[in-house]
């Protein structure tokens, strides 16, 4: 009953969501400006309070919808237009999650859904995206077949995916990956590092907590200071994260990568059975090694001759 009556809530929502939006377009069309009657809700003041600044950390929260009744995704012609907003918006592009910071939505992560949930074998693969509110693309993270099965082919069967995130505005590209120092029982590890503005590289782990009841990750720099966490809630329908990022450290880069990395938690444990499974049917001789065109282009020699 509990569930059903949040999936209500969430519905009445998105359908005022919507209405709110066709409004925001009649004004648009006629020239004219919307009035400003909006007060802040409830809501808007808790979001408000979970996301301001304090103890040196910025804070953002990553809420995951549990139904597409969303103002994004909701009414018959909304896919099409978003798609007409931005090219990396695809056909299959499901919107999952809202990113929430000073009490407003900033930005959006999806993921190609008919790729990870239609396809088999080395054609599923994993690709989220995240766009800011007014579907601006901003970053996208690929789960790199051909790398993660090399790397577990060589932990042994131990599934150890690697993950690439592109952004925007920068020159390079971030490769996030599972350590294959992994024992049973105990937290996993994922590492990653930022090329700085002298060229340097700037090295991050991000672990699990070892006392872990909603998906809890803390960030560490080089020197194995706490520069981030993740803090899972445990009661949800869905998904909610709050993420905390040292503000000295908070530029746009590192912020994306860890908005995306919430997102990815989301996907972490089907991501490993993918992996493992495909690691056995290609060992095996079940399936033919092979990979998407998308993919073979982030393996391309940029050195090469064209």
């Amino acid at each position: 009953m509990a569930t059903a009556t949040a999936l209500e809530r969430e519905a009445n929502a998105a359908a005022n969501e919507a209405a709110r939006d066709a409004r925001a377009e009649v004004y648009e069309r006629a020239g004219a400006e919307e009035p400003k009657t909006k007060k802040p809700t409830r809501k808007d003041k808790r979001m408000a309070k979970a996301s301001q600044s304090g103890d040196g950390f910025l804070k953002f929260v990553v809420n995951v919808w549990v139904t597409n009744f969303n103002s994004v995704e909701f009414g018959i012609y909304k896919h099409s237009r978003n798609r007409a907003k931005s090219r990396q918006f695809t056909k299959d592009m499901d919107v999952f999650a809202e990113v929430i910071e000073n009490g407003e939505r900033t930005g959006l992560l999806s993921y190609r859904e008919d790729l990870w949930k239609d396809k088999e074998g080395t054609d599923k693969r994993l690709v989220m995206k995240l766009f800011s509110e007014t579907l601006n693309w901003r970053a996208t993270m690929d789960l790199m077949l051909a790398r993660s099965l090399a790397q577990t082919f060589g932990a042994r069967g131990l599934p150890v995916t690697t993950y690439s995130i592109n952004t925007n505005d920068d020159n390079y590209v971030v490769y996030v990956e599972r350590s294959a120092n992994k024992w049973p029982l105990l937290p996993e590890y994922f590492s990653f590092f930022l090329i700085d503005k002298d060229g340097n590289p700037d090295f991050y782990v991000l672990r699990r907590d070892v006392i872990n009841i909603g998906g809890d990750y803390t960030l560490y720099n080089q020197k194995d200071e706490i520069v981030g966490h993740l803090d899972g809630r445990i009661i949800t329908l869905g998904g909610y994260w709050t993420g905390y990022l040292k503000e000295d450290i908070a530029d746009k880069r590192l912020l994306n990568v860890m908005k995306l990395l919430a997102g990815m938690i989301l996907f972490n444990g089907s991501c490993r059975r993918h992996i493992k499974a495909l690691y056995r049917d290609i060992r095996d001789g079940r399936v033919e090694a092979t990979i998407e065109r998308q993919e073979h282009d982030l393996y391309m020699n940029p050195r090469r001759v064209r």
